[in-house]
């Protein structure tokens, strides 16, 4: 799998090239500063970008903005952001393409090697990865008559976990409750979504960006 890196703290882009090539990925390209980034996407149009928001000369939104770019011009490109601080604006812009194959993490989440790798494959493979705290302060800042208002609190709480990219096996788990009851609850939150089934759209991962982008 080719990832491409932008971290400008040499340490933590070191580390992290080290730590995904120790698990078989191949860093083609890891670069400290804004200007270089949308190129690299361009250029090596990897499986997976691994961004930090904040990147120089400004260090405001430059790896986000490249980014953006690079998904406009590559539809659907995957990309896993890192962030010191929830910043639901970055979010909330990652988000409005609403193709998947996107993440949101804390950078603390990096400690977490298992946690972060899983991650990275999620979004490589289509997945929308985000986190808890990320999903939390979406949710605060949250007004007015929605479609998931729909939805119960259980449902909410299922959906939830599904934007945290847990299976449905890890959502029982989770919940203490069976598989055949997350299923019946996942079904009905398509169903009130107004998601009908579809041969063409990955309707789970809709569902969860209609969540995050409510």
């Amino acid at each position: 799998m080719r990832v491409v890196i932008a971290e400008d703290l040499a340490l933590l882009r070191d580390g992290l090239t080290r730590l995904l090539q120790a698990f078989d990925f191949d860093v083609v390209a890891a670069v400290d500063n804004g200007p270089a980034l949308l190129p690299a996407l361009l250029d090596q149009r990897p499986d997976v970008a691994v961004v930090d928001v904040r990147l120089p000369p400004t260090f405001t939104d430059e790896g986000l903005q490249a980014a953006i770019e690079a998904r406009s011009r590559i539809p659907g490109l995957p990309v896993l952001v890192l962030s010191q601080h929830v910043e639901r604006l970055y979010a909330g812009e990652l988000l409005a393409d609403r193709r998947g194959a996107i993440g949101y993490l804390l950078k603390d989440r990096v400690s977490h090697v298992g946690q972060f790798l899983d991650a990275v494959r999620r979004v490589a493979d289509g997945g929308t990865v985000m986190d808890p705290e990320v999903i939390a302060e979406l949710l605060a800042n949250r007004t007015g008559a929605e479609p998931l208002d729909a939805l119960t609190a259980r449902e909410r709480e299922v959906l939830g976990l599904m934007a945290e990219g847990r299976s449905n096996a890890a959502i029982a788990g989770r919940l203490f409750v069976t598989e055949k009851a997350v299923s019946k609850h996942i079904n009905s939150i398509f169903s009130k979504l107004g998601m009908p089934p579809s041969e063409d759209d990955n309707r789970r991962v809709l569902a969860v960006l209609a969540y995050l982008d409510a």
